[in-house]
């Protein structure tokens, strides 16, 4: 039977809803996402079970309805309610203490006009950590479009449905059983497929327990940053953009150093030199971008988000 829980939250004033609804509108054909008005309909995997998530932002209240194809398997509806909570805060960036980042930055003679234009920004996340790891080695080198459309030919391929017909991004589980060959028919490459089908038997096996991390941090604020970062680092096709984009997107961290991020130093160079700091026309590297916002730690990530965001049509 299926069953559906809902929740209800208020939003804080300054909270900046385009930036969410654009976040989960990169693919134009709506496959597992759907965003029209101020809702959000978005096909994900509870715990293996196929489910629609919708979120609904009206004025300052967001209302929250998960319904799940359960089969026969019994579900406690309030553990399902309080995850669901936890869920919502964490898609919406809601656990983001960007007051006191606002506050810590305000003053900062480049940064601070901008942030303040920026104020309430707060970075989307995806639905799970998996998703946002697997999002960030799909896009690994391509351009957003091309990302897009690889992604959506995952989600087609697992042919992971809600009875509603939206389709669900796989999780591990659903991605094990396919071999590098079915993700090169798919337009993965290489390198690409064998990292993603390895990171799903980790994740499987428990070696690499993304879920379990994330849930913890939501329960107890504290995540194993460097851990994990330690673990991915030794799976090929992993790197340090890679694992510092899937921190920021799939745990909420906002801490990792996004320098090797094309847009980051492009907006920066632009930032700096509308100050007059450097001549318009230099570039600055991997290594000038990382010592640039070692300062701005525990925040960096955030920084770069704010960095993204000078240039709205930046869809990571």
């Amino acid at each position: 039977m299926p069953i559906t829980i809902s929740t209800r939250f208020t939003l804080p004033g300054n909270y900046q809803r385009d930036n969410f609804f654009t976040f989960h509108q990169r693919d134009t054909q709506m496959l597992s996402e759907i965003v029209k008005d101020n809702q959000l309909i978005k096909g994900i995997c509870w715990y293996d079970l196929p489910a629609q998530l919708t979120v609904t932002l009206k004025k300052q209240q967001l209302t929250a309805e998960l319904h799940i194809d359960s089969g026969r398997k019994k579900l406690d509806a309030v553990s399902i309610e309080k995850e669901l909570r936890h869920l919502v805060k964490h898609m919406l960036g809601l656990n983001q203490a960007v007051d006191e980042f606002e506050s810590f930055i305000q003053y900062h003679p480049h940064l601070g006009p901008l942030i303040a234009k920026q104020s309430g920004l707060r970075v989307p996340q995806s639905a799970s950590a998996f998703e946002a790891l697997s999002w960030a080695i799909t896009g690994q080198q391509i351009s957003v479009n091309a990302a897009v459309s690889l992604r959506r030919n995952l989600i087609r391929y697992a042919g992971v449905q809600h009875s509603s017909g939206i389709y669900c991004y796989p999780g591990a589980a659903q991605l094990i059983r396919f071999t590098v060959d079915e993700l090169r028919s798919q337009g993965f490459s290489q390198t690409k497929a064998q990292t993603i089908l390895e990171l799903a038997r980790m994740i499987y096996s428990g070696q690499l327990p993304l879920e379990q991390w994330l849930r913890d941090y939501w329960n107890n604020n504290r995540l194993p940053a460097q851990d994990i970062y330690d673990r991915l680092i030794q799976v090929k096709g992993v790197g340090p953009w890679t694992i510092n984009y899937a921190l920021l997107r799939g745990f909420g961290w906002l801490d990792g150093s996004l320098h090797g991020d094309v847009a980051v130093r492009r907006n920066l160079q632009w930032l700096l030199a509308s100050d007059k700091l450097i001549n318009k026309e230099e570039k600055i590297s991997e290594a000038a971008t990382k010592e640039w916002l070692v300062e701005f730690s525990p925040w960096r990530a955030l920084v770069a988000a704010h960095l993204w965001a000078m240039q709205k049509t930046d869809g990571y």
